[in-house]
């Protein structure tokens, strides 16, 4: 019986599994974020079956598989792996969640922040309000948006209290706006009102 192996705390999901591409066993990754360096230069990915319905992948459902070459394509990603020879065993594979070690991510330049650093950090404005936290990144094709959830806001009304839906700020993640990221301090400094 073989050994386990050991499955790494810091996994993240970079893409899924769209299919084959060609028929030597090459698979199409379509990546989750804009900036695919991770896939490109991992050389171990962990693949899993789908979450269910937003939930989390078990990290019994993941294997581990050698990556042997990657590169860009049509603004998705394609590969070749260990193990995997011809279409069929490729498109065997669609729908794979594909993770790749945080700490495989390539280093970046004083500034800059892969989006996932940036997921739970506390946001602030210039005067010190609390404007929510972090919990989605987006791209609308020209720069990087921060998804903010603001606490769900009680009032009062008869004396009953009545939660509202949490509100949502969109705040676009340019220097304009964001003036400091700390993540030491987990926290974002925007210039940015509450009534915006």
């Amino acid at each position: 019986m073989a050994a386990e192996v050991a499955i790494p705390a810091d996994l993240v999901m970079v893409g899924h599994i769209t299919g084959a591409y060609g028929i030597v066993g090459w698979v199409r990754i379509k990546p989750y974020s804009p900036d695919a360096d991770a896939l490109l230069s991992a050389k171990k990915w962990w693949l899993g079956k789908p979450a269910q319905l937003g939930g989390q992948v078990h990290p019994h459902d993941l294997h581990d598989v050698e990556m042997m070459q990657a590169k860009h394509h049509s603004g998705d990603i394609v590969a070749r792996l260990v193990g995997v020879a011809g279409r069929e065993a490729a498109e065997a594979l669609k729908g794979s969640v594909v993770h790749v070690r945080r700490s495989h991510f390539p280093a970046l330049e004083d500034g800059e922040f892969y989006w996932l650093d940036l997921i739970g950090l506390a946001v602030e404005n210039l005067q010190g309000e609390q404007l929510g936290i972090v919990t989605d990144m987006m791209d609308n094709g020209a720069h990087p948006i921060l998804r903010i959830t603001v606490p769900v806001i009680a009032a009062a009304a008869d004396m009953a209290v009545q939660a509202k839906a949490p509100a949502e700020l969109l705040i676009p993640f340019v220097d304009q706006f964001v003036k400091t990221v700390d993540q030491a301090a987990k926290k974002i400094t925007v210039d940015w009102g509450l009534d915006y």
